[in-house]
């Protein structure tokens, strides 16, 4: 440490300026071993301590000497020197403390994280392991509303998820859950009852991720209060068809204008798949030959396989040669004032209005159907339901059925030891399919003209 020292000041200080030729100089203090006053050639000045620890030189800045006053530069000096002679480094006092204040400013931060961010990053997270339908939940309980109904000048309402993007999340308790699930059960309790599904995996996930972690417990979902405001479906007894019914269901369906729209809702009642199964079914699925379609399942990851039967196959040869038929000479010209040249889609069940090119949703068109025929109204997924309802006319093996349409197993029998050939499937496949076209008044396909080639 340099020999020549003064008695600090407020003048002596004020006076004192760096070298000309070095970068710093320094100035120490009488009274306090160790004080200094550092000055850099930018013109700063700061109270400094020195001191000697194990044989190392220690320095750490105290702070500017505009900010601190002789005397408070001299008791901060003194307090590090007991430290030095404790034999700890005052440097590493400084770091705690700096790491104490950054943690204590990151959980500031993290308590205001709102349930809107966490969600997104959740979402954006999670996706690559969900279904597209899975992930479009997501999406569609979570939108803010106000876009244009389909078919309707009326505008979209907010999903249920959107009421809490804005609820910081370490808000978010059992109190805050239950008024939220009341409010919404009251108009929508199924949609209310999915989105509290929904909210119960996130906060799972959230309460395991680092950057959430203790943010919201588990036991928010968990207490008595939200279970008791959980809405209570049941399954909807009358969103099927029944025999009766298929008579007029048929006729209506095929009178319908737009023969994709008839044939995708035909194929619901005939396969028993969900409705966005069928949707995202290309031509390369379908294999005309062996008569078997491919269908991506929600259940098992490399989808499943099922029977193409008589009927449906000939719907889709109908639909084949529709889409290659070249579109109007006006559709055309629209069509290179674009930029685009047309080619024969991928999807069978095209749509030339939808934005990727293949149908979106035939509600509607069901809805209009339905009226036609003076039937009840039926979802489309009601025409999954009315499959495996009466595929129960024919005493049709239920593990038959639940395969067919991709259900999860229900049994460790059918879980682990039933892999039944398509042979099989297709034997009460196209026999549940005939009597459904019989009960319709449907006239049935020519079989022999379109059996398997054999090898």
């Amino acid at each position: 440490m340099p020999s020549s020292k003064i008695n600090f000041t407020v003048a002596k200080i004020a006076s004192f300026s760096c070298a000309i030729d070095k970068k710093q100089s320094f100035i120490w203090d009488t009274s306090v071993p160790g004080l200094g006053v550092r000055a850099t050639s930018a013109g700063a000045k700061s109270f400094i301590f020195q001191a000697k620890l194990h044989g190392d030189t220690v320095r750490v800045t105290i702070g500017s000497t505009s900010a601190w006053p002789i005397d408070k530069a001299k008791e901060e000096a003194r307090r590090l020197q007991r430290l030095i002679d404790e034999g700890k480094d005052p440097r590493s006092e400084k770091a705690e403390k700096r790491e104490a204040y950054e943690a204590q400013k990151k959980e500031a931060r993290r308590k205001e994280i709102t349930f809107g961010e966490a969600w997104d990053d959740y979402v954006a997270g999670r996706r690559h392991r969900w279904s597209e339908r899975h992930y479009q939940d997501h999406l569609v309980l979570a939108k803010a509303g106000g876009e244009p109904k389909w078919r309707s000048k009326q505008l979209s309402q907010p999903g249920p998820l959107h009421e809490l993007r804005t609820y910081r999340l370490c808000e978010l308790d059992s109190a805050k859950l239950a008024d939220w699930l009341k409010r919404h059960n009251v108009a929508r309790p199924t949609v209310a009852a999915r989105a509290y599904r929904l909210v119960r995996a996130f906060i799972r996930w959230a309460d395991e991720m680092p950057e959430y972690e203790g943010l919201v417990s588990q036991k928010t979902y968990q207490t008595r209060v939200v279970k008791d405001a959980v809405p209570r479906t049941g399954a909807k007894l009358g969103d099927v068809l029944q025999r009766e019914q298929l008579s007029a269901w048929f006729t209506a369906v095929k009178n319908l204008p737009n023969p994709v729209v008839s044939t995708y809702l035909q194929g619901l009642l005939i396969t028993g798949a969900r409705r966005e199964e069928l949707a995202g079914l290309k031509w390369q699925d379908v294999d005309f030959q062996w008569r078997s379609l491919s269908i991506a399942d929600k259940v098992e990851k490399d989808g499943r396989t099922i029977p193409l039967t008589p009927y449906l196959h000939q719907l889709l040869l109908r639909l084949k040669d529709l889409n290659a038929i070249l579109p109007s000479a006006r559709q055309l010209k629209i069509m290179q004032a674009r930029g685009e040249e047309w080619t024969p889609s991928d999807w069978v069940f095209f749509s030339a209005t939808s934005a990727d090119g293949k149908i979106a949703d035939a509600t509607w068109s069901h809805k209009k159907a339905l009226t036609h025929a003076g039937l009840p109204h039926l979802t489309l997924h009601g025409l999954r339901r009315s499959f495996g309802t009466l595929c129960e006319w024919i005493e049709m093996p239920s593990g038959i059925s639940a395969q067919i349409m991709g259900h999860k197993p229900s049994a460790l029998v059918e879980k682990h030891y039933r892999r039944r050939p398509l042979d099989l499937l297709r034997s009460w496949h196209d026999k549940i399919e005939n009597w459904i076209l019989t009960e319709g008044g449907i006239a049935q396909p020519d079989v022999t003209a379109i059996s398997i080639l054999k090898v």
